[in-house]
């Protein structure tokens, strides 16, 4: 069984219907759009997708963060005002 992970779901055909419904209807939230019940995309409203997408950039760079304080090279250090 797929798991779904949202709590509002609409079926392709709801969704070529009328889109603009089932977003208002998701109020704001994700919405998994299902082909013979099983999700086969989500349908995210901006804001959140642009929330998920700055979470997603702040982790790879946390890793890259993480990844240069452990590669063993000394640090420098810099005065601000000296740039």
């Amino acid at each position: 069984m797929t798991r779904i992970l949202s709590k509002y779901t609409a079926s392709i055909s709801e969704l070529k219907k009328s889109p603009s419904s089932v977003i208002e209807e998701a109020g704001g939230e994700a919405v998994a759009i299902l082909n013979h019940n099983k999700p086969s995309a989500y349908l995210v409203p901006t804001e959140l997708y642009e929330k998920m997408m700055e979470i997603i950039d702040d982790y790879y760079l946390a890793q890259e963060v993480e990844a240069r304080l452990n590669d063993g090279e000394e640090p420098v250090k810099v005065d601000i005002d000296a740039l």
